[in-house]
């Protein structure tokens, strides 16, 4: 009986093992090979994937080597997954919710998106540390590690920014659909209707203020480098 408890115990431990190894290769991906995220962008400084998965779907074991800014780009739920640790508390995702992280070396994770509705995110990996950060603060802070500065613009229909300066490069993302006016010092100005998670590059200094001409609210991101 002692015999067959036994070996029905090796079989069901050793069972478990091989599921949980399959659930985690041996080696992670690097975050541009994940089939999941799609490089949209890619410079010296900045790596920009979008990420979409479908319910219930998940991604492969990645690698992420940078400090990052993910926003989110759709309402959903969410989990993340470490290798040999359990699955994490479901979190909501909302358009235009911003998170930061700072490298502390090479950070492996699974996402699953747990919830009813395609997940959709910007993941904006900032490939180098400024060797001086700068001192210029655009406007109020969202959030920031020690590659950039997050600034958020919520703004209803008809709302305007305050005129601010960007003197270092950043990202501009539309993290909802919306009718963007962008008006300089001297008054001239150019509106474009952008999609959820358009993204462009500025490698200038640059004043201006950000005008919602649609008629639904909306939100934009701007990732500076420090």
């Amino acid at each position: 009986m002692n015999i067959f408890w036994c070996g029905a115990l090796t079989i069901v431990l050793s069972t478990l093992v091989a599921s949980q190894q399959s659930s985690f290769p041996v080696k992670p991906v690097a975050v541009e090979e994940e089939p999941h995220h799609h490089v949209v962008l890619k410079n010296d400084s900045v790596m920009v994937l979008r990420v979409k998965l479908l319910p219930g779907e998940s991604t492969l074991l990645h690698t992420h080597l940078h400090d990052r800014v993910a926003v989110d780009l759709s309402d959903t739920t969410i989990t993340f997954q470490k290798p040999g640790q359990p699955e994490s508390a479901p979190e909501l995702t909302k358009p235009g919710n911003v998170a930061v992280s700072e490298s502390n070396g090479p950070y492996a994770h699974i996402v699953h998106n747990a919830g009813n509705a395609v997940f959709e995110v910007l993941d904006v990996e900032l490939l180098q540390r400024p060797a001086k950060v700068s001192s210029a603060v655009a406007g109020k802070v969202e959030a920031e590690n020690p590659s950039a500065r997050v600034y958020k613009w919520t703004l209803a229909p008809g709302a305007t920014s305050a005129m601010h300066t960007h003197e270092r490069p950043y990202l501009i993302i539309a993290a909802t659909p919306l009718m963007l006016k962008m008006t300089d010092p001297e008054g001239k100005s150019f509106t474009h209707e952008v999609q959820a998670g358009d993204v462009h590059w500025v490698d200038a200094k640059v004043t201006h203020s950000l005008a919602n001409e649609g008629a639904a609210a909306g939100a934009i991101v701007e990732i500076e480098l420090k």
